[in-house]
């Protein structure tokens, strides 16, 4: 009895969606038995985890392996909380350290961070990590490899996965459609991704997960939310606003950001540059 009702309360989490991805209550994700094939079939080589949220190793197409890392999660997973509307962290001093995963999500080690080069909920939803470890010592020490943020827009149809290092599971899908604003209680968000059903209904501990094109390590956006219980632009339950101001909602839908515009704030040193000419991130909010 106790097993049969572990399997359905697993399940609820699975057909759950919450908006920002954040987990429902503290949970311990190594305690929750997930079905096998939700980590068999994929590939945790980058993916960290966090301890409220899931990120990734990434680097540039420039990047060089004698470059310090970079781990990428959501602004809403930054350590100091949800960043309010129409602010952004840039060049932060922080400590934090993030769970290595190998490609079967086994644990290695931890990477650690020294500073937040860039937060935000405003535009987008996103956060870089600046590490200690350069690229060649997180080979040389753990044998994994960066994921690499591709430089190009994604398309509707494109395949997908989505790859979560604090459930240690990952999603199928395709980009659905691209969202012109997306709005939830303070937050907007711009050109989101939505994603295809059934296959990518998100749940609480995956923010910040890559958005990885399916069969490549590129990738192309990071999960961040979902309409938790059919509301319009509340916490917890995004709606779309289209080019004319027209509002819809769905309950149950999840999406995420696209992060190509990263490398209109790239410098010559490969380091974001807010004051960098023709910076498309969000560059007019006012650093906090």
């Amino acid at each position: 009895m106790t097993q049969s009702i572990s399997q359905i309360f697993v399940l609820m989490l699975l057909l759950s969606s919450t908006a920002f991805a954040l987990p429902l209550a503290p949970q311990d994700p190594t305690k929750i038995q997930l079905p096998a094939t939700f980590t068999e079939d994929y590939d945790f080589e980058g993916i960290v985890a966090l301890s409220n949220c899931s990120g990734s190793i990434v680097r540039f197409e420039q990047s060089l392996e004698t470059d310090k890392g970079w781990v990428m999660t959501n602004g809403h997973c930054n350590d100091g909380g949800f960043v309010p509307a129409g602010k952004t962290i840039y060049k932060k001093p922080i400590s934090r350290s993030f769970t290595v995963l190998d490609p079967h999500a086994q644990s290695l080690g931890k990477v650690h961070a020294t500073e937040l080069t860039y937060a935000t909920m405003t535009g987008t939803d996103v956060a870089f990590y600046r590490l200690s470890e350069t690229y060649a010592d997180i080979k040389n020490q753990f044998n994994v490899r960066p994921l690499t943020i591709e430089s190009e827009q994604p398309r509707v149809s494109d395949n997908l996965e989505i790859i979560s290092g604090y459930w240690k599971r990952g999603y199928t899908c395709a980009v659905e459609a691209f969202i012109f604003q997306l709005k939830e209680d303070q937050w907007t968000f711009a050109n989101s991704l939505r994603f295809s059903r059934p296959g990518c209904e998100t749940i609480g501990g995956t923010s910040g997960s890559p958005i990885i094109r399916k069969g490549t390590r590129t990738v192309i956006g990071i999960n961040n939310t979902g309409n938790e219980s059919g509301r319009q632009c509340t916490m917890n339950n995004p709606c779309e606003v289209d080019e004319a101001g027209h509002i819809s909602f769905t309950k149950g839908f999840s999406y995420g950001q696209q992060t190509y515009l990263v490398y209109s704030c790239l410098n010559s040193q490969r380091d974001i540059d807010l004051s960098r000419i023709g910076c498309a991130l969000n560059t007019s909010n006012r650093p906090q």
